[in-house]
């Protein structure tokens, strides 16, 4: 299995950017696809984004789509998910995942296996 660590996490106002960063170790990330979720307060954890491992491509929900890019660099082991033009809706905590299923584009965050801990990300009107 892989570990993963978020971080970049902060607080921000509406209409700013911020590049959230996920930090593997353990098992050769290229085994993996890997996916970035959201959760807010009172509300379940949604999918964001998603890059696979073969051939990287990726996929967004549409809430973000054309904000937000998802990158990975396996050389160096790394995630990152580039955030502009935020707005408060934005808010949550920000978690990084790992799969190995085929389905990872899919959204569901039962196809992934292995998550980090979380970074927070407030956006202020």
């Amino acid at each position: 299995q892989v570990q993963l660590v978020e971080s970049g996490g902060g607080l921000v106002q509406a209409g700013d950017s911020l590049r959230l960063s996920c930090t593997v170790s353990g098992r050769p990330f290229s085994y993996y696809a890997m996916g970035w979720f959201r959760q807010a307060p009172g509300k379940e954890r949604e999918f964001v984004a998603a890059i696979g491992y073969v051939d990287g491509r990726t996929s967004y929900a549409d809430s973000v789509k054309g904000r937000f890019f998802i990158y990975r660099d396996n050389a160096r082991y790394s995630l990152s998910l580039q955030m502009n033009t935020l707005k408060p809706e934005d808010t949550a905590v920000y978690y990084c995942a790992a799969t190995k299923s085929e389905e990872f584009e899919s959204g569901r965050a039962i196809e992934y296996d292995t998550w980090g801990q979380g970074t927070q990300v407030t956006v202020s009107s």
